[in-house]
């Protein structure tokens, strides 16, 4: 049995870093299975639509992010790995007890996190295994509504067009207004 672990959320200058592990299990609609894709290639209305197919039909499923701050303090990279590991462990809570014996982690990348079962990371993994697919869409559903909520708070930002990513209208606001509360500090804005 295999979960899936994924993030969204490495590039930005803003915002939180969030991850997602999920289960499809053998139960999971095999019509289901072969609409996932990259979160990347999906549209907004289509990520949101599998969002829902996988909550409802996942064997189990978690999400967890490490914010801003702590993407200053540690660096992007342990805080994906932090946000990973707080997915797996939110997603493993849900499991029945005891867990699958024959349960093991692809992580899309180069880095695993530290989790307590085997796990193997795998270049272009949200290409080519439908969980790790699922994972990158709760991933990015996720963030996206955070920075949704944020652009509330926040409007002079842009967020809801941009998310945090660099665009220039993002550096520019940043020049304009100076760093959000949500900025990355550590990230150079030019």
């Amino acid at each position: 049995m295999i979960c899936g672990i994924d993030e969204a959320g490495r590039g930005p200058l803003a915002g939180p870093v969030y991850a997602a592990a999920v289960i499809l299990g053998d139960n999971f609609p095999p019509e289901h299975r072969n609409l996932l894709n990259d979160s990347k290639k999906l549209s907004p209305s289509k990520r949101e639509e599998l969002k829902r197919q996988i909550l409802d039909g996942a064997l189990a499923c978690g999400i967890g992010w490490a914010s801003h701050t702590e993407i200053d303090d540690i660096n992007i990279l342990q805080a994906s790995l932090l946000a990973m590991k707080r997915a797996f462990e939110e997603m493993f809570k849900k499991l029945p007890s005891p867990p699958p014996a024959d349960l093991s982690a692809i992580v899309d990348g180069t880095h695993v996190p530290g989790i307590s079962i085997p796990c193997t990371a795998m270049v272009k993994a949200d290409a080519k295994i439908h969980e790790v697919m699922a994972a990158s869409i709760l991933a990015k559903t996720a963030r996206d509504a955070y920075m949704d909520e944020m652009a509330l708070l926040y409007p002079d930002y842009g967020y809801a067009k941009h998310k945090g990513y660099p665009t220039k209208a993002h550096r520019e606001a940043v020049k304009k207004y100076g760093p959000s509360p949500i900025q990355r500090m550590s990230f150079r804005v030019r």
